[in-house]
């Protein structure tokens, strides 16, 4: 159950925004995708996830072609997304956007229903992020940090109960401080240590080196490297066009 990108090619009228990328993702793995602006990672990202038909190439997962699937189609298959600005039903509280996505698939005949959903399981689920002592709060009055966990929640929260699962994280560490986003960011890896195969995009370097297990570099919407941290930190190429010179991984680590 691997995620499988062939020769992904994306054009926006003359702009050839991506132009045949193609790498792996593994479950128990945790690849970002990084690059300077205007590279195609936000491109890639969307034509994995189905905000974006490809223009020629493939993207399989779960033993099948899915680039042809609707996001809805690509869920049932184990695949969620977040997104770069948080995505939560400000109205309800946290326990209940939780209980909203688990029961919406079967059903609620009635609102007040929801409040009774699951209520052992979505706490448990809420301790995963470390919300449940937010459960009965807004999502509208949760500080930011807490308005990202509560959405990877409720990417996980969306997908089936068994089988292998891909998270594809837009950005996940955007706008948090740097010792929020090490916490988000240990999160994510505890759960690729899980099985579940992770693929973020994300330009604060410290969500990248000291957690991804192997780093992707998209430069002029080609693959311009790839491997462990290490290694790409290391790269003629990434280091003149991206990370500069200076850069040392071990200073960046979260």
């Amino acid at each position: 159950m691997t995620l499988h990108v062939r020769q992904l090619v994306k054009h926006f009228g003359g702009v050839q925004a991506v132009k045949g990328v193609s790498f792996e993702v593994n479950p128990g793995e945790c690849v970002a995708l990084i690059g300077p602006n205007g590279a195609g990672k936000s491109t890639t990202f969307a034509c994995i996830a189905g905000q974006h038909a490809l223009t020629h190439g493939e993207v399989r997962w779960a033993g099948q072609r899915i680039d042809r699937l609707a996001p809805a189609q690509r869920q049932k298959l184990g695949v969620a997304r977040t997104f770069q600005v948080a995505q939560t039903f400000e109205a309800l509280t946290v326990l209940q956007n939780l209980q909203l996505l688990r029961a919406a698939p079967r059903g609620l005949r009635a609102w007040n229903l929801l409040c009774d959903a699951e209520v052992d399981a979505t706490l448990a689920r809420l301790a995963r992020v470390g919300l449940q002592h937010l459960a009965e709060t807004d999502a509208l009055d949760l500080p930011y940090g807490a308005k990202k966990r509560l959405e990877l929640a409720m990417a996980l929260a969306g997908l089936p109960d068994e089988g292998v699962r891909l998270l594809l994280l837009d950005e996940p560490a955007a706008g948090l401080a740097a010792a929020e986003r090490a916490e988000l960011m240990k999160r994510v890896q505890a759960l690729a240590r899980e099985g579940v195969a992770v693929l973020y995009t994300e330009h604060n370097m410290d969500a990248v080196f000291g957690v991804a297990d192997r780093v992707l570099v998209l430069i002029d919407g080609q693959l311009a490297a790839q491997g462990t941290p290490d290694e790409v930190a290391l790269d003629a190429t990434v280091r003149n066009r991206y990370l500069g010179h200076g850069f040392q991984a071990e200073d960046a680590h979260a």
